[in-house]
């Protein structure tokens, strides 16, 4: 499968089902709800199906696109399906992770906004195309459009004494803001490339969209109203891409962690989005920290939380996104990962991801101009060149070609930036945790009584729980031990179902064993013991089985004799 392109909705799902048809043990497809529009929201499951069914595995659940324009989210979950079926049998960590965990995969959260985005003229909105607040047409304003119908959104650059630009002395290509007390030069006001609706002739404004929410701020943790936060919608999961996502999560409590494929900036995204990191609790602070040093490692990505470096503007938050409700309402590890960032493709290596935006050496636009006339072969910028505008008249269109210069990867370098993502991925899924059985047996305690004994451990790094989120908020069980018994036996000691709490696993460990007052020894917190005693006539079986939400299922019939 090549990744040299991005793929429209009917492709998108013509992929899919060729990669299920060719691995029908490890990947099955079910569509979770519809969009808007009524295009139905693809879910991988990839898993080695014959080793249990999925809903009794440790899972990861890994989207993308759910913003219109960030279709390489799309295409970093196609990428990772593929490396995950085609590696099973000769990776060992693939093959370890498929044998005994699941990952649910949805490429396209968004398929209606991206279905604009990638049209031959494309709309380039936020996110789903269904009109909010109003259903109504702007009257009055700037619409962004493509309006020489080539297939780009770019920008006008227009002549204007008192504009705030200028071009460079170094490159006229490129234009730099004008200096505060600079008088007597030619100047332009830029503007996104589109038509103006009601011009009067001498004053403009950007319309407000039509199509204005944002489906990253639908989420039920946090959300606020329309006045506090545009584009969250109506209510929590009015949207019908949201409110598929949560059903599916909420329903399948064996996931452990998230992974959200957005664009761009090359970074890895963490919880809070809202609040300081001291509001986490302090062991699912480091382990967000270990996560994500690993994150780093391996795709090169800085990962940082939202709240404290992230943040659009210093006195402002977001909230109602993916990440933040996973961690904060189910406990789960949720990661927004920005792919691509085009300064540190141009060799521009320290710089601030939002305040870059803001302010920012004039050399660095050199560097990312001169990346484009030799690493892109002058494709990402294009050059001013003259258009007759229907209300400005004579203009110039040109500049970034955003969508796949900024917003994606350029087409010929998208599949090494995905390559980028899978080992974490993996690894991020083996680290959960993971229950199994240490040994299951019999001993005769007379001539019809039995003591059946269980001792399972939880062998994954992380403990059961998952967070210490999820222990706060209540939401998990411990394992669960269950015993099934033939017919015309009876239970003497035990019960038939009994709650026997968490398991640790190894997270918490100490970088070196020390007798400092912290540290208690390597107690089997990790290990859980269950005894019935059985009246039951020789030779008849028993089942028992230990489940854990999040670590698995594990079960053994053991014959009585």
């Amino acid at each position: 499968m090549r990744f040299d392109t991005y793929l429209r909705y009917d492709a998108l799902v013509n992929a899919l089902e060729a990669l299920a048809a060719q691995h029908p043990a490890l990947l099955r497809l079910e569509s979770i709800g519809e969009s808007y529009e009524g295009r139905d929201i693809w879910l991988a499951k990839v898993t080695r199906f014959d080793t249990g069914p999925d809903h009794e595995k440790p899972a990861l659940w890994v989207d993308g696109n759910i913003h219109a324009t960030e279709v390489s989210g799309s295409m970093a979950c196609l990428y990772f399906i593929d490396y995950l079926v085609t590696r099973y049998g000769t990776d060992a960590e693939v093959t370890r992770c498929l044998d005994t965990r699941v990952f649910y995969v949805c490429p396209r959260v968004n398929p209606d906004g991206a279905e604009w985005a990638l049209a031959d003229v494309p709309r380039l909105i936020r996110s789903s195309t269904r009109p909010y607040p109003h259903d109504e047409e702007p009257v009055a304003g700037l619409v962004r459009e493509d309006v020489d119908s080539d297939g780009r959104v770019l920008t006008m650059r227009v002549p204007d004494p008192n504009g705030p630009w200028k071009t460079s002395a170094r490159d006229a290509r490129l234009m730099v803001r004008r200096d505060p007390t600079e008088t007597g030069g030619r100047y332009y006001r830029l503007l996104p490339e589109g038509t103006i609706e009601g011009y009067d002739g001498a004053t403009y404004k950007l319309a407000p969209k039509k199509e204005s929410l944002d489906l990253n701020r639908n989420f039920p943790a946090g959300w606020r109203q329309e006045h506090e936060q545009q584009g969250a919608g109506p209510y929590p999961t009015s949207e019908p891409e949201v409110r598929a996502a949560v059903q599916f999560i909420a329903s399948h409590p064996n996931l452990t962690g998230a992974v959200l494929f957005h664009t761009y900036s090359g970074v890895l995204l963490r919880p809070y989005s809202h609040q300081a990191d001291d509001s986490l609790p302090a062991e699912d602070l480091w382990t967000y920290q270990k996560l994500g040093a690993k994150g780093t490692e391996l795709t090169g990505y800085p990962n940082i939380s939202v709240y404290h470096d992230f943040r659009y503007h210093p006195k402002e938050v977001i909230t109602g996104s993916f990440d933040d409700w996973a961690y904060d309402h189910l406990g789960l590890f949720a990661w927004t990962v920005e792919i691509w960032s085009p300064q540190r493709a141009a060799g521009i290596e320290e710089y601030k991801f939002i305040e870059w935006y803001r302010e920012h050496p004039e050399e660095d636009d050199h560097k990312l101009l001169a990346w484009n006339d030799t690493t892109l072969a002058g494709r990402g910028f294009v050059p001013w060149y003259p258009f007759r505008h229907p209300q400005l008249g004579e203009i110039e269109l040109g500049g970034w070609d955003s969508l796949y210069t900024w917003s994606n990867p350029p087409h010929a370098l998208l599949e090494q930036e995905l390559a980028k993502f899978p080992q974490w991925l993996v690894f991020h899924l083996l680290v959960s945790p993971k229950l199994e059985l240490l040994e299951a047996g019999v001993t005769r305690l007379g001539p019809d009584t039995w003591r059946v004994r269980a001792v399972a451990h939880n062998t994954g790094w992380l403990p059961s729980c998952v967070t210490q989120r999820a222990l706060k908020n209540k939401i998990v069980r411990g394992v669960v031990a269950e015993i099934a018994l033939p017919a015309g036996a009876t239970l003497v000691t035990g019960q038939a179902r009994e709650e026997l709490g968490q398991l640790e696993g190894r997270a918490y460990k100490p970088v070196m064993p020390t007798s400092w007052a912290g540290w208690g020894g390597d107690a089997t917190e990790d290990r859980v013991k269950v005894e019935w005693v059985v009246r039951a006539a020789e030779g008849a079986a028993v089942e028992i089985t230990l489940r854990h939400e999040r670590a698995g299922t594990v079960r053994a019939e053991l014959r009585l004799a």
